[in-house]
C-alpha cells in the first residue's frame, strides 16, 4: 500500500479537523414561541414611544425661521434672478423684512437652502481632487476634468485651484441681517464666519500650500465661475482662507439629497443686544444676489435656527420611534389575541407526531 506523497498532501483541499472548520461549535438556536416573542413586541412598544416622544418634544423646542428669497426684486422691482440670468454686468441687491414674533433663545445659527441641486450625482461628487486639498499642489488632478485646467492666449494651460465641479459651484451668495429696534433705529447684526465646519475637516483634509498667498493669486487659476481666486475667500481673515475657508469645506461635504441646507453664520453671541438669545421684532436681510438657481429649477433660503442636543429641527427620528413603538404594540396585541384563541402549549408542540390530529 502506498504512503500520501508530499504533493499529495499540499493539493488536498481538507480543511483542518478543528471544531471551527469542521463546524462543531457550540451553537444556540432560540425556539420562538409566544413566550418569547409577545414580551419583545411588548416591551419594544413601550420603550419606543417615550424615546419617541422625547425626541419629538426636543426638536419641537428648536426655534426656527425660514424665508425663500429666490425672487426676490432690487429697488427697480426687478428680480435679481432674470438679472444675473442676463449676465448683466451689474450685481443685483435686494432687500425682504421679515418679523420674528417671539425671541430665539440661545446660540442662532444661519443657513442657506438649495432645492433641486443634486449633490450626490456620481460625477459631480468624483469631481474633486483630494491630495489638492490637502496643500499638494502637484498633484495629477485628471479627476476634475473638465474643471482641471485653465487654456490660455499662448496655448498654454494654467491648473485650477480649488478644482473640480464642486468647488467651481460654490454657492456665493452674500447675506447680511439688520434688526430695527424699538426706536427705529437699525443695528447690524454681526455675523461670525468661523467655527462653522467641522473642525476634522479643516484640521485633516483641507491643508494650504507653502506661500499660499503667492500660490493662489499669481501661480495657479481660480475655478471658472469665480471672480476671486481663493485666497480671497476671506479677506479680513488669512486663517480663513484658501483651501481652509469654512464657506468652502462645508460646501465641499456633498449632501445626500437634493433638497439641503448649509450653514452659512453664527450669530455673534458676545453683542450686546444678541446676548444669548436674538430679540423678537423686525429684521431686513440685504442680498447680493449672485448665485443662480432657475437653470434648474431650485429655490433658496435663508434659514435662523437655534439648536437642541439632538441638532436642529428634524421631527423625523421622534415620529419614526412612535411609528415603530405603536405598530409593535398594536402586533403584541394581535398576535396574543390569536395566540389565546388558537395557540398551543409548549408541552403540546413538544409532542407533536405525524399522526397529531389539528
Amino acid at each position: 500500500m502506498s504512503t500520501p506523497t508530499s504533493e499529495d498532501v499540499q493539493k488536498s483541499k481538507k480543511p483542518s479537523n478543528s471544531a471551527f472548520k469542521q463546524q462543531r461549535l457550540k451553537a444556540w438556536q432560540p425556539i420562538l414561541t409566544a413566550g418569547t416573542v409577545l414580551p419583545m413586541f411588548f416591551g419594544i412598544g413601550i420603550a419606543f414611544i417615550p424615546i419617541g416622544i422625547g425626541l419629538l418634544i426636543s426638536s419641537n423646542n428648536v426655534q426656527e425661521y425660514v424665508l425663500d428669497y429666490t425672487h426676490c426684486t432690487n429697488e427697480n422691482g426687478i428680480e435679481c434672478s432674470k438679472i444675473i440670468e442676463e449676465k448683466q454686468p451689474n450685481k443685483c441687491n435686494c432687500i425682504l423684512n421679515f418679523t420674528l414674533t417671539e425671541p430665539f433663545k440661545g446660540d442662532v445659527f444661519m443657513y442657506y437652502g438649495l432645492s433641486n441641486f443634486y449633490q450626490n450625482h456620481r460625477r459631480y461628487v468624483k469631481s474633486r481632487d483630494d491630495s489638492q486639498l490637502l496643500g499638494h499642489m502637484d498633484t495629477d488632478i485628471k479627476d476634475c476634468i473638465p474643471f482641471a485646467n485653465i487654456d490660455n492666449p499662448n496655448s498654454t494651460q494654467t491648473k485650477i485651484a480649488p478644482c473640480g465641479a464642486i468647488a467651481n459651484s460654490l454657492f456665493n451668495d452674500t447675506l447680511k441681517l439688520t434688526y430695527e429696534q424699538p426706536d427705529k433705529s437699525n443695528v447690524t447684526v454681526k455675523l461670525l464666519r468661523t467655527e462653522i465646519a467641522w473642525p476634522t475637516d479643516k484640521e485633516v483634509k483641507f491643508k494650504n500650500p507653502p506661500n499660499a498667498s503667492y500660490v493662489f493669486k499669481y501661480v495657479y487659476a481660480h475655478p471658472v465661475n469665480w471672480n476671486i481666486s481663493a485666497w480671497d475667500l476671506d479677506p479680513d481673515n488669512p486663517d480663513n482662507s484658501g483651501f481652509q475657508n469654512e464657506d468652502l469645506i462645508v460646501w465641499m461635504r456633498t449632501a445626500a439629497l437634493p433638497t439641503f441646507r448649509k450653514l452659512y453664520r453664527r450669530i455673534e453671541p458676545d453683542q450686546a443686544l444678541f446676548k444669548n438669545q436674538m430679540p423678537n421684532g423686525t429684521y431686513y436681510l440685504n442680498v447680493t444676489y449672485n448665485y443662480p438657481v432657475l437653470q434648474f429649477e431650485g429655490t433658496k433660503k435663508m434659514i435662523l435656527s437655534t439648536t437642541s442636543w439632538l441638532g436642529g429641527k428634524n421631527p423625523f427620528l421622534g415620529i419614526a420611534y412612535i411609528v415603530v413603538g405603536c405598530l409593535c404594540l398594536v402586533l403584541g396585541f394581535v398576535f396574543l389575541v390569536i395566540h389565546i384563541k388558537f395557540g398551543k402549549s409548549t408541552h403540546e408542540i413538544v409532542n407533536i407526531t405525524p399522526r397529531t390530529q389539528f
